[in-house]
């Protein structure tokens, strides 16, 4: 074990044991045709494997996919990693792949463990379920009470609800499902189980057959050179699995609803087994394997539960937040305005590398493997690690990295602060029978808290037994001739900005770098310090390293390679993919680890050179060039539309968009009753993925003037053109409904502020996060705030009255178009809405407001002198309905964002 890097190896092998536990519900499901391959003596494969490792109940074997897990690893064993040989610590040495001790026995035997590691996959198994020991038990005897080939995944989202006393749902009571397809953005929302879910064993075998085939022919894409570093070859090969089990149920027997899926389940397993192995790394002994069975074993009922290893703290959660976003997104210095656009999407995509980086400096540093990272998503992560005092001082070893370097680069405004927190066996079950409130979820608030606590305590500053930080070289770190960073207004200019005169900071040298970057590459690595990465076309390294680590962008292996030297050295860390699909139906794997960072920006297309031809943005002094980012100026103009005679019309102007889930915190610490760790883990990912996959592909495929400044986790920060903007929170809320099963208690606010092209991104990121905090105040009943709305032209509505407004809006661009209605009239109509909302008061000779529309309306039609009496008293009629009785009656003060919406479209 004096190789660094042998721990990391081992603990990645037992995450691989731990994280393919269940590989057979898969293959079995797709009933493979290796398992009916037949041995000299005609014994059938799987019947030989079912003696082996299914445990036995009423004389018939039970959960006869652990037979299935074995076969399977068989079948992708040509594209894993080494798992036979001569060193397979902490699996005994082997090369017979029917030793007890073997990977494969390893996963295979949870149900019916008996060797130590055995013993840690199984424990893992039932803790990330929550189950206590009776319940395991019984689950464990359990015979299949569904069809476990028809039945689908049901929906975590759906079964949400903040009421007291919450009801309990139960499998027949959920109405929504998943599809059992890849990941890809339209496979994200669930479906009706009405009309879907099968009732055919062979049409369901046949799909999870091809969801196999697909699964099979993937592990062919990880580059083979990458098998020779099992740690990062698992960061492929997760992305990989998730692609294709996200949407298959972990769970299909016993009382247990199948709402977990397998992908999830096998993520939280591989992290609690690599920990618990950890803790008791240094003592594989009898006496170890004995602690991890008795707290299994139903006949030990005499043994309380705090006298046995349930009780003991042997899991550390470690918690990571980037704090001071909005200062790190948007400090300003005089050149900030002019490269906004680049700027603000390199520093979004910025704190994304950062989080990956600090999240990968705890694991590098814990000799842990990218499986124990359970939670990755806007600026936050979780981790599972042994809890040994040995992690807890390296711990604060990687804080103190991370605070000298945002003390450099930020001088303490933003940071990544990590918090970390005992937890044992006890507190991952979903329920002890005896406390109403379930273990896991006190274990839920009790992290919510700690990270609270530790964004009180930043760069441990209320610490008295750390040094304060002092900037004693601050002031001679500048240069009096290249003066103050130009883009963030404080640090030491030190590299010329091109075009200018100007000096800026390395940081934000890589910051405008990655905002271009970001239109030419689609993968980046992370790597060891020392590595070589020289600039090429193909390869551009970001000149400043992130808490140690090396930094690269990169074009598709076809130019760049896979890095092969950089695999045998141990230098390639990780290799990601962070392309955006082209299509909602494309299923997300490349071959290399994904995560959803790269939101949706405008590009320069043909179309709008056509249309700067025709001199749409003839008040825009910037240039446009073919494939380069749109500049704001130019993302102003694009819903201005030709008219009639030629000439373009409509507001120049930008709209923010920001929004975020409600109740987010109380949704998961009480949403689900009694959740569980895969509960937990699969709920996060599945928020983050609406905003992080679906957006991004909604907006390349409608909205594509939409500039996303961060859309991740549970919020969205948009800037685009000002009507697009309105189409587009009003289609993303009614996407969200749909994707959250229609579950009436789960919904976001947003806030939409209109404004001017040329003002300060800070000032515009302030004025929309004032309109989100109107929707976030809104109340539907006058008490306590329901949120549920958005804010739009200073008024705040419920959904569903803006829906009306858009279409009133609408509306009136079809009344314009066929009764030629005048600007001055519809202006007019702004004064008899304040005159309907001063009823209400107290002001009732303001009720005359309806005379008043009935004459203008009268004198309007009038004027038209190729229409009939009739046609006339028609179109009066008409409307009288839309504007004065579904518009101002019905939505008084709030029709104005109908009135605005349709001025603005009319604006010279």
């Amino acid at each position: 074990m004096s190789d660094p890097k042998s721990l990391l190896d081992a603990s990645s092998r037992v995450a691989l044991a731990a994280f393919l536990h269940d590989l057979g519900k898969f293959a079995e499901r797709a009933r493979i045709e290796e398992a009916d391959s037949m041995d000299l003596e005609g014994n059938r494969r799987s019947d030989l494997n079912k003696q082996l490792y299914c445990p036995k109940f009423k004389d018939h074997y039970t959960h006869v996919h652990a037979a299935y897990t074995a076969i399977g690893f068989d079948v992708i064993e040509k594209h894993l990693p080494e798992i036979i040989g001569s060193d397979m610590y902490p699996f005994k040495p082997w090369k017979d792949r029917d030793a007890d001790d073997s990977l494969i026995n390893a996963a295979a035997m949870h149900h019916k463990p008996e060797t130590f590691l055995q013993w840690v996959i199984a424990t893992a198994d039932r803790v990330a379920s929550g189950f206590e020991r009776q319940e395991f038990a019984e689950y464990n005897e359990s015979e299949e009470k569904r069809n476990h080939y028809n039945t689908r995944q049901l929906t975590l989202v759906e079964q949400i609800t903040l009421e007291e006393p919450r009801p309990e749902p139960s499998a027949e009571d959920l109405e929504w499902c998943y599809k059992l397809k890849p990941l890809s953005s339209s496979a994200l929302f669930p479906v009706e189980r009405k009309g879907y879910e099968a009732n055919s064993n062979t049409n369901s075998q046949a799909e999870y057959r091809e969801l196999w085939n697909g699964f099979v022919s993937g592990l062919a894409l990880i580059p083979e050179s990458h098998r020779r570093d099992l740690s990062l070859w698992l960061d492929h090969f997760e992305t990989l699995w998730g692609t294709y089990t996200y949407a298959i149920p972990s769970a299909t027997v016993g009382k247990t609803l199948p709402d977990v899926s397998l992908y999830d389940h096998s993520r939280t397993t591989a992290a609690l087994a690599v920990a618990l192995w950890r803790y008791h790394q240094h003592d594989d002994t009898e006496a170890a394997r004995e602690e991890l069975t008795a707290q299994w074993d139903v006949k030990r009922q005499d043994v309380p539960l705090s006298q046995t290893a349930w009780s003991d703290k042997k899991f550390l959660l470690i918690q990571g937040d980037f704090f001071g976003i909005q200062n790190f997104i948007f400090s300003a210095g005089s050149e900030t305005q002019k490269r906004a656009a680049k700027l603000l999407r390199g520093r979004s995509f910025y704190i994304s590398l950062l989080t990956e980086c600090a999240a990968l400096k705890v694991l590098d540093a814990l000799d842990l493997p990218s499986t124990s990272q359970v939670i990755n998503a806007a600026g936050k992560f979780l981790i599972v690690a042994p809890n040994t005092p040995e992690v807890t001082e390296k711990l604060k070893t990687v804080q103190g990295v991370l605070d000298d370097w945002f003390l450099k680069h930020s001088y303490g405004q933003s940071g990544v602060g990590l918090a970390w927190l005992p937890a044992s066996s006890n507190d991952f079950r979903k329920s002890d029978g005896q406390t109403q409130e379930p273990p896991f979820q006190k274990l839920v608030k009790r992290l919510f808290e700690a990270l609270e606590l530790k964004k009180h305590k930043r760069m441990q500053m209320v610490d008295q037994a750390a040094p304060a930080p002092v900037f004693e070289e601050f002031l001679d770190s500048f240069n009096n001739e290249q003066g103050v960073c130009a883009i963030d207004g404080h640090s030491a200019g030190v590299v010329k900005l091109k075009d200018t005169e100007r000096y800026i900071c390395q940081l934000a040298k890589d910051q405008i770098d990655v905002g271009g970057y970001l239109t030419k590459f689609n993968r980046f690595l992370i790597c060891r310090k020392d590595a070589q990465l020289l600039s090429t076309q193909e390869l551009r390294p970001l000149g400043l390293d992130i808490f140690g680590f090396r930094l690269a962008f990169t074009k598709p292996e076809q130019s760049t390679g896979k890095f092969k030297p950089l695999v045998d050295k141990r230098s390639l860390l990780r290799a990601i993919d962070f392309s955006i699909p082209n299509s909602e139906s494309e299923v997300l794997w490349n071959g290399y680890a994904r995560r959803y960072i790269n939101a949706y920006v405008p590009i320069v297309s043909e179309r709008d050179l056509t249309e700067r031809d025709h001199h749409k943005y003839q008040k825009v002094s910037d240039d446009l060039s073919f494939g380069d980012l749109k500049t704001l100026n130019h993302i102003a103009c694009d819903d201005r539309k030709v008219d009639t005679s030629g000439k373009w019309k409509g507001q120049t102007a930008l709209m923010t968009l920001k929004g975020d889930v409600d109740d987010l915190g109380s949704i998961f610490q009480k949403g689900l009753g009694a959740p569980t760790f895969a509960k937990m883990a699969a709920l996060s990912r599945q928020m983050n993925a609406f905003f992080a996959i679906h957006l991004p592909q909604l907006c390349h495929a409608k909205y594509p003037s939409a500039y996303t400044v961060f859309a991740g986790g549970d919020d969205f920060f948009l800037i685009g053109p000002w009507h697009s903007m309105m189409k587009l929170s009003l289609e993303m809320q009614q996407d969200f409904e749909r994707y959250a099963a229609m579950n009436n208690e789960v919904h976001f606010s947003s806030g939409l502020s209109m404004t001017k092209p040329g003002l300060p991104i800070r000032y515009l990121a302030e004025r929309g996060e004032e309109a989100l905090d109107n929707a976030k105040a809104y109340s539907s009943t006058g008490g306590d705030p329901t949120k549920n709305a958005v804010s739009c032209f200073s008024r705040v509505v419920p959904w569903k009255s803006y829906k009306e407004l858009m279409q009133l809006g609408e509306s009136l661009e079809h009344h314009k178009s066929s009764q030629s209605l005048s600007t001055g009239y519809v202006y007019g109509l702004l004064n008899l809405v304040d005159m309907r909302e001063a009823m209400d008061q107290g002001k009732p000779e303001n009720a005359i407001w309806r005379s008043y529309f009935s004459y203008r309306t009268y004198r309007l039609l009038e004027r038209q002198r190729n229409l009939s009496g009739d046609e006339r008293k028609e179109r009066h009629a008409q409307l009288a309905q839309d504007i004065a009785a579904n518009g101002i009656e019905l939505h008084k003060g709030d029709y104005k964002v109908a009135l605005f919406s349709h001025l603005y479209q009319q604006r010279d």
